[in-house]
């Protein structure tokens, strides 16, 4: 097997264990990233329905008192604006959902669903725990989605929520009465949801991952197309012209041409040896001859 096939072999095998090391790391590290990017979008968005919670609390309810005394304006509820604000978010980022899920909603369109309320019967549970981080499976395809307690800590909720009787007479005449209501004190009654899909900065470390892996072939490629032909220059090369010079000397064709070697690596040397060997070999044949 020629030296330069035997070179390319052990390249190869070292190119490819490489690229096997590279592309799991990189293609790890770089879901970690995506997973930890969407955990930031989903946080960020929750921060957002925080914001105009807080907002609707303190400058738009006051604002609407009195025509609370007429009739019910949902829009001065914290939960109802911060969903239909993320709402309208929606309509520019369809794949981003946020939602008060809620055991006894006033309004129906808030009433947890089965996997809603199985994560507010865990923070009912688990007085403690703040958030809850997981992922589960949708139609639309893989979802992250956070979760944080909905946790009656203001009395004044309690002012539509506490009793029928103790409710706005507009609350009832809009929602009617059945649900709603019992709700106490320091008690966990729902969830704030966000969710996110995983779908696109998962596609988005993926297409990183594609670039990076082609990029990493092309580099190793071009590493060894350069070192191909470095070693046919300054090995190959030399080598296979000082070894057809040694046949041609051992066969007894002294006239042939000196190997010019005018380096002082390796090559160099070997040269000045084989040149050594033929001037020995060249006397000692004349002093035969004599």
């Amino acid at each position: 097997m020629r030296l330069l096939v035997k070179f390319n072999l052990i390249f190869l095998l070292v190119f490819l264990a490489g690229l096997a090391g590279a592309g799991y790391v990189s293609r790890s590290l770089l879901q970690r990233n995506a997973q930890e990017e969407i955990v930031e979008h989903a946080r960020l968005t929750m921060e957002k329905a925080q914001a105009v919670r807080s907002y609707t609390s303190r400058k738009i309810k006051p604002l609407l008192e009195t025509q609370m005394k007429y009739t019910f304006l949902p829009e001065s509820v914290p939960a109802f604006a911060a969903t239909e604000v993320l709402a309208q978010l929606a309509k520019v980022y369809p794949q981003y959902s946020y939602k008060e899920a809620t055991l006894n909603p006033t309004n129906p369109r808030d009433r947890a669903v089965e996997w809603e309320a199985d994560l507010i019967n865990r923070f009912r549970t688990v007085a403690e725990q703040t958030e809850i981080v997981g992922e589960r499976d949708t139609p639309l395809g893989r979802m992250l989605y956070i979760a944080r307690p909905m946790r009656i800590t203001d009395p004044a909720c309690l002012a539509c929520h506490s009793t029928v009787e103790a409710a706005p007479r507009t609350l009832i005449d809009k929602y009617g009465s059945a649900n709603g209501f019992g709700w106490q004190f320091n008690e966990v009654v729902g969830a704030q949801l966000v969710s996110v899909p995983m779908s696109v900065p998962l596609a988005r470390a993926d297409q990183t991952f594609k670039v990076f892996m082609v990029s990493l072939v092309g580099i190793f490629v071009a590493v060894a197309v350069v070192l191909n032909l470095m070693l046919w220059a300054l090995v190959i090369r030399p080598v296979t012209r000082l070894s057809a010079l040694a046949d041609r000397v051992s066969l007894g064709e002294l006239e042939a041409p000196e190997f010019a070697a005018g380096g002082k690596d390796e090559i160099g040397v070997l040269a000045a040896s084989f040149s050594r060997l033929r001037r020995s070999m060249e006397q000692a044949m004349k002093m035969l001859d004599a």
